[in-house]
């Protein structure tokens, strides 16, 4: 058996400083070494052009490698300086927002001659919509506790207890969040150091990741935009419970929000692995209620701590609206017809597409039975009718349900990050609906799938971009699909 050629530029797990040169998608930096055997490209998540990084090679091959990044060590000439404190979830806040919208429709665009082999697609485009708002658009944000601080001083961990986000590049090290990040509520994220000195004179520990023990884990904080009430959830291990004051941690809430608390919930997660929900845990509401009510063009939708929302709600109902523009652009193929909306989640798009429609039947569909239930009690709040929502596999529907067969003129699809299942996409263009709107949140899993969509016969009309996320490398694609 052949020896494979050892690469000549890196090696995995080495630390390098590299200038980044030019943006892929997905927010990869593309950073270039050269020496007398050539040149040689790197990958590096969250970087810019014009950046100088320091990364750890992370897999290399003969062509590339992909890095991580640990800090950057010079400023873009195209960052400018911004009053808030610099976080790892918000990588390109410095970068103009005009500039971001550039990057991400270019590295989108040529996703999509790449991978999904579309060549004209720039005569396609239909639009960039900006989010409405730039700065404090999340409605929700979790802050994890941590024994082990990072300090920007000494450029290293410390043993002290933290509350705010993971430092990039590590699991078991926390950023301390003493001001306004730009991404969240602005009173909550300046009131966390007094929260997190109100924990740490409770002579409780946080949690140490490495060695699996202490008492504070996270911090989450939902919000609504409708009401402007925030919804806060304490996550913490059981054995010392008893030891915290939690009336005074609810008195202490009560003081810096005021009316604007809506509840707080205390939740026990003795698990080992890194997350808020715990499948073991207990989940007790201490204080008023458990849930918050967000409105989406007009609809009222209860959202609890637990439900998937959009994160930023005044951009999903540029989303929304647009999702709706294309499925109702020839209204004779919906209205009085069957609409399928499929990978419904608590079934937003279904409930808005039902309003807007007339005797149109819309069927949706989810694999996860707790957002089915919270989609019925949403369109029985908001009066709709003419919407039937099931839980079940999106693969199998048809089985289940075969008299919906051939009955479908339009499909929305609205599938998670990893795309649609190669066999799950096969049954749904089995369907036989004429057009399908394809909304991701992954243009990549999505521009596969257009590849075997146009195999199937179906061509792309009209796709636009929407940006969910500013100051991340994230963002929704809403395509329209015909057949002739």
């Amino acid at each position: 058996m052949p020896r494979r050629e050892r690469n000549k530029f890196v090696k995995r797990g080495e630390i390098i400083s590299i200038t980044i040169e030019d943006y892929a998608f997905g927010g990869k930096g593309i950073g270039r070494i050269k020496n007398e055997d050539g040149e040689f490209v790197v990958f590096v998540p969250n970087t810019l052009p014009g950046q100088t990084v320091k990364a750890q090679i992370k897999k290399t091959s003969k062509r590339y490698a992909e890095a991580k990044l640990f800090e950057v060590l010079e400023a873009s000439e195209q960052e400018v300086e911004v009053p808030f404190q610099i976080i790892p979830g918000a990588p390109y806040i410095q970068l103009p927002i005009n500039i971001q919208h550039q990057y991400k429709k270019e590295s989108t665009l040529e996703l999509f001659k790449r991978i999904g082999k579309v060549a004209n697609i720039e005569n396609l485009f239909d639009e960039f919509i900006a989010s409405p708002e730039v700065f404090h658009y999340r409605n929700k944000m979790e802050y994890g506790f941590s024994a082990i601080r990072y300090d920007f001083e000494q450029k290293t961990d410390v043993d002290e207890f933290a509350l705010g986000f993971k430092k990039r590049g590590t699991w078991w090290c926390t950023e301390n969040l003493d001001k306004d990040s730009g991404l969240f509520d602005e009173q909550v994220e300046n009131s966390l150091k007094i929260i997190r000195q109100f924990c740490i004179d409770s002579g409780l520990e946080a949690w140490h990741a490495p060695q699996k023990k202490g008492f504070f884990r996270y911090f989450v904080v939902r919000k609504s935009y409708k009401t402007n009430q925030v919804l806060c959830n304490l996550v913490t291990t059981s054995p010392q419970v008893s030891h915290f004051n939690m009336k005074g941690f609810v008195n202490l809430l009560r003081d810096l929000f005021g009316e604007r608390l809506a509840g707080l919930i205390h939740t026990t997660n003795d698990e080992i692995g890194d997350r808020t929900l715990a499948v073991t845990g207990d989940e007790t509401l201490v204080y008023g209620k458990d849930t918050l009510v967000e409105n989406l063009l007009g609809l009222n939708f209860e959202i609890s701590m637990k439900s998937f929302f959009q994160t930023n709600p005044k951009s999903a109902e540029k989303l929304y609206s647009k999702v709706i523009d294309y499925a109702l652009e020839k209204a004779d193929t919906v209205n009085g017809k069957i609409v399928m909306d499929l990978f419904c989640g608590t079934g937003t798009i279904g409930q808005i597409l039902a309003s807007k429609t007339t005797n149109t039947k819309i069927i949706g569909v989810d694999i996860v039975k707790e957002a089915i239930i919270d989609a019925k009690k949403n369109a029985t709040r908001n009066g709709i009718n003419g919407v039937d929502f099931y839980a079940a596999d999106v693969g199998k529907f048809l089985l289940e349900y075969p008299h919906y067969k051939s009955k479908i003129e339009t499909i929305v699809l609205d599938p998670p990050r990893a795309g649609i299942a190669p066999k799950t996409l096969k049954k749904v263009i089995q369907l036989g609906a004429s057009r399908m709107v394809y909304v991701s949140c992954n243009p990549a899993t999505q521009a596969r799938d257009t590849e075997t969509l146009i195999q199937a016969g179906y061509k792309i009309t009209k796709l636009s971009l929407v940006d969910q996320f500013p100051h991340t490398a994230h963002i929704e694609s809403v395509v329209l699909f015909e057949k002739d």
